[in-house]
């Protein structure tokens, strides 16, 4: 049997082991059968503030909300300027991914994203248990794991950005460029109407110098590779037999975007 914490995302992980840290082990033992046998109604996110609800052993389920300390608009603008300067940040978080040393983001602008401890999560629940987290929290803390494995977002929505506005944003900045980078870009960019097909015997050469100023990487515009514009491979002895001819493209096809796509993050990965 797999072992599902090998599954896990890293930041589902740090959350965790907030819970892990925990020294009141029974009470978490509690609160993950309740997380378990499906005690846990409802879980909304409503701005900053976790809401939900909770079936305990009275009639009514308890209402509880959990929250944690949000960041000012001003740090905000701090952070998200930050990650646009990060290529690989930018890519892998406009692509819905939280990338693996992304708290250095917030670090450098002296802030921490994940909270250090338990304690720094805010919490509050109407049942009578006194302690808290009362078992009631703790499940909902356990099913957080899962909704962050789902969409990282949600950890910044807790902290006060919401996933549209982290987007919008990292986009504006990343597209804002200036106006002789823009001029020039578009001198060496060809005009559709005069494309040309590549040609096979000079696809590898290329003698001019690219100022790496103006280099943007970003995946291809259309689905069409260059496996199709060479056409069907004419396999010996493969007349009468197209079958082994499509066989043999269309492992090229995934071979080739696979290929395409690790190039991608490899080059990202180098201007950090």
């Amino acid at each position: 049997m797999t072992n599902s914490r090998i599954e896990r995302e890293w930041w589902t992980e740090r959350w965790l082991e907030l819970l892990d840290k925990y020294r009141f082990k029974k009470r978490l033992e509690r609160a993950r059968n309740y997380a378990r046998e499906g005690n846990v109604l409802s879980i909304e996110f409503r701005d900053q503030k976790v809401v939900a609800k909770v079936q305990g052993s009275e009639a009514e389920p308890y209402q509880l909300s959990i929250w944690m300390d949000t960041f000012t608009d001003e740090e905000w603008d701090y952070v998200i300027e930050t990650m646009s300067q990060r290529a690989i940040f930018a890519a892998k978080l406009l692509a819905g991914e939280m990338p693996d040393n992304i708290e250095e983001v917030f670090t450098a602008n002296g802030l921490s994203l994940f909270p250090f401890t338990l304690q720094e999560v805010r919490s509050k629940c109407n049942c009578p248990d006194k302690a808290n987290p009362c078992k009631h929290i703790g499940a909902v803390y356990y099913l957080l794991g899962d909704r962050f494995s789902e969409d990282p977002f949600v950890i910044f929505q807790l902290r006060g950005r919401k996933k549209e506005q982290i987007i919008g944003q990292l986009r504006q900045l990343r597209s804002a460029e200036p106006e002789e980078s823009d001029r020039n870009i578009s001198e060496i960019e060809p005009e559709s109407s005069n494309f040309q097909p590549p040609k096979i015997d000079q696809f590898w050469k290329y003698e001019a110098q690219l100022d790496p100023a103006l280099v943007v990487i970003a995946p291809p515009p259309s689905n069409e590779t260059i496996i199709d514009v060479l056409g069907t491979i004419p396999l010996p002895g493969s007349a009468g037999k197209a079958g082994n001819a499509e066989a043999v493209m269309q492992y090229l096809q995934t071979v080739y975007q696979q290929v395409s796509q690790q190039a991608i993050m490899a080059a990202l990965h180098r201007d950090d």
